[in-house]
Order: structure tokens, then sequence, then C-alpha cells
């Protein structure tokens, strides 16, 4: 539910799906749900029919599938995990797997840290060997949580053990396919994907996507304000002549720029924000917040309804912030 440009990550996922001819979209809901049920609905603002399906405890991948038996009824789905961002859509990989005699499709992209996910193993453009964050990978692409799977995948989940995690690991039923001589695809990856694990993956992913913005002027930008490059400010929003906004960036609706404000590259600011004194760049700022810090803050992460103040006078070269939501600091 972070927002990416001012928009849920899970929306990013929803809209791909929807752009693949996808219309019923089941939604794993786990213990930390707060907010899903809220933004989707029902789908209908999406395009989509949706049904939420309840995972209680984490017990992995494979059995968020296990589970989801009954709403799947034996069809061929997509698996779109809600933290990834690709740029491409799934419609590459439905279309591979209409094209027909393959039972799995999976999406690979080569990554510096393989360890950090599962790994594909590959002999030419064959894969051969499946493993879920190895110790020492012996490839460097990543399984980038996206698979198109036939009806075969149910057996496989229900025939694994749980991996030293305690998890149904979805690596596991696609390494039985493989195992059974059922055919696995690999879909590499057009463009670019973020795995969002990390804060720095957060700031990266709304660098990426904040690289295709629009220029979009909806609030009141006095005269006198600076603005350069692509900016996009919601409705409502109201920006003072000492204001200097340096695009690609975007600002929600409903907020309060200035006075003596500087808004640098890939910065977003989410609806209903108050910005005084202050620089910020690069940076991920939620809605509700308040910020006066009369500082520079760059590289951060600033959740819903956050106050940050100015602490003291002095002024260092830069601050960098993970704040959570509802969240009081002074700098």
């Amino acid at each position: 539910m972070l927002p990416i440009a001012n928009k849920p990550m899970l929306l990013y996922g929803l809209e791909h799906l929807r752009n693949a001819g996808i219309k019923e979209v089941g939604v794993i809901l786990g213990p930390i749900r707060e907010g899903v049920k809220e933004v989707l609905g029902d789908g209908s603002p999406f395009g989509v029919r949706i049904t939420y399906i309840d995972q209680p405890e984490p017990k992995g991948l494979a059995h968020a599938v296990l589970i989801s038996e009954g709403f799947l009824k034996g069809e061929p789905f997509v698996m779109y995990l809600g933290d990834n961002l690709l740029k491409q859509g799934v419609k590459d990989f439905v279309d591979t797997y209409e094209r027909g005699g393959v039972d799995c499709v999976v999406g690979v992209c080569p990554v510096r840290d393989p360890s950090r996910f599962g790994i594909a193993e590959m002999d030419g453009d064959r894969i051969v060997r499946l493993v879920e964050k190895p110790k020492e990978p012996k490839s460097n692409l990543a399984l980038i949580g996206v698979y198109v799977f036939g009806p075969a995948i149910l057996d496989s989940v229900k025939e694994i053990k749980p991996s030293w995690r305690g998890e149904l690991e979805i690596t596991d039923a696609i390494q039985r396919l493989l195992d059974e001589g059922k055919r696995v695809e690999v879909q590499r990856v057009n463009g670019w994907w973020k795995d969002t694990g990390k804060s720095d993956d957060l700031l990266e992913a709304n660098q990426l996507v904040l690289s295709d913005l629009e220029t979009k002027i909806e609030g009141e930008v006095s005269e006198g304000c600076q603005l350069t490059g692509r900016i996009s400010v919601g409705a409502g929003t109201t920006v003072s002549s000492s204001v200097s906004i340096r695009g690609p960036a975007i600002i929600g609706k409903d907020c309060t720029i200035g006075p003596n404000v500087y808004i640098g590259p890939y910065t977003s600011v989410g609806d209903g924000c108050v910005l005084k004194e202050v620089e910020i760049e690069n940076s991920i700022v939620m809605k509700g917040c308040r910020i006066e810090s009369g500082k520079r803050i760059v590289d951060s992460l600033i959740g819903s309804y956050s106050t940050i103040l100015n602490g003291e006078s002095s002024l260092p070269k830069g601050c960098k912030l993970i704040v959570g939501e509802r969240s009081f600091a002074q700098i």
C-alpha cells in the first residue's frame, strides 16, 4: 500500500492484470492488511472483480495458491506479487502461456544481489533448477514475482513440504513441475523491474515511475514560483511565490507549499501535506504530513500524517529519514 508517485504500489499490478485481459482477481490478505479493502473495494473502479482470500499466517506463496483453489476453479492464472513494479506489465507472460504447450511461465531478471531472491539456473534457454534465496547463487537471474500457471501447479503445491523457513515455497512447487517433465518457460523482463523490499528500492521505484511523468498543473501556482521540468500539482493545492520545484516531481491534492520551499527531482508529496521552510529531494512524503524543518532532506521516506519541525538552528548538509506513519520528529 506504500505510494509510488502518489499511487499505492498495489494498483500498478492491478492495472497490469486488467490490461492483460484478466478481470477476475483474487487478493490474498495476510496478517497485515490495513487499507487494502478500503482502496480496492470490489474492484469495479479498476475494471476488475475482486475476491478477498484470507491467509492469516505467512505460510508461503505456494500456500497462497493452495488456499485459492476454490477461487481458481482449475483455470490458468497469473500470480503477481504486490510488492513488484514491472514496466512492461504481464501481457507478454500471458501471451507466452496462451501460445500453448507450457505448464508454467516464470519471469526472470538479472540482479546484483541474487541471494535476496529465488534464482533460476539455466542451461542455455532452458530452465533446469530453481533455488529460493541461495547462500551461494549459481545464477544472477532472479524470479521477479510474476508467474503464469496451468492447473498442474495445484497438484505440486499439495505435494511439497515446508522449507527451512517454515513456508511452502512456490519455487519448490515449480521445481516439482520440472522434475515431472512439465514444460516451464522463461520470460525475460523487457524494461525495468523493481522489487521494493527495502527503502532504497522504494526510492528507486519512485524515480523510475516519475521519469515518465507528464506535466499537469491543476492547483494554484503563484507568479514568481520557479517550475523546471515535468511537474504535476493536484487540485486544491497552493504553491507560493517563494517556492522552487525542479521535476520530475509530483504534489498531490489539497497541499500547502511554501513559503521558502525547494522541491527537487524525484520527489513525491502526497495529498493534504504542508511544506514550509524546507528543501527536499529524491524523497517520498506520504499523505497528511507537515514539514517545517528548516533543513535539507534527501533520500527519505516519510510516513503518513508525520510532523517534522526544526529542533535547532545549525544546518547540516543533509538529513536522511525513514519515518513511520503518525510520527513526530525534530531535526
